[in-house]
């Protein structure tokens, strides 16, 4: 039997990362620290799926400026209301690329540039102003 376990993404700024996706819902779950190794591994999710399906951000030491392929392409999460997940995301300051304008899916990107797909379950009606937002960057 094969069972999802987590998704690992490079970040530069734990913190900042860390507060970007506890804005979508997730939180810490655990940490491990290498002193040896020179590297954090931090994990999270949403409440409810810890173990199932987390997302490890690994911090290394020493700094490297991460692009291409050493990050990822995107993670997706759905969310309870999409419009009002990326009203807490915009109010806090992060770009919505790709609005909710169907209701049912956006795109944001983490602090490290990751694309982030945001799925309502099911589609909402349309609301303003998300309806006639056009998209602001690459997703």
């Amino acid at each position: 039997m094969t069972q999802f376990l987590h998704t690992m993404i490079r970040v530069s700024d734990p913190d900042a990362t860390i507060r970007f996706f506890e804005l979508i819902g997730l939180k810490e779950v655990r940490r491990n620290e290498s002193e040896k190794g020179r590297f954090t591994l931090i994990f999270l999710a949403a409440p409810g799926q810890e173990g199932i399906a987390e997302v490890e951000l690994t911090h290394n030491w020493d700094p490297e400026a991460y692009s291409g392929g050493r990050n990822f392409g995107h993670l997706a999460y759905r969310v309870e209301n999409i419009y009002e997940t990326c009203q807490r995301l915009a109010d806090a300051g992060v770009t919505i690329n790709r609005p909710p304008r169907d209701g049912h899916m956006a795109f944001v990107r983490s602090p490290d540039g990751i694309s982030v797909e945001l799925l309502q379950d099911g589609v909402l009606p349309p609301q303003e102003p998300w309806s006639s937002m056009p998209n602001t960057g690459a997703w």
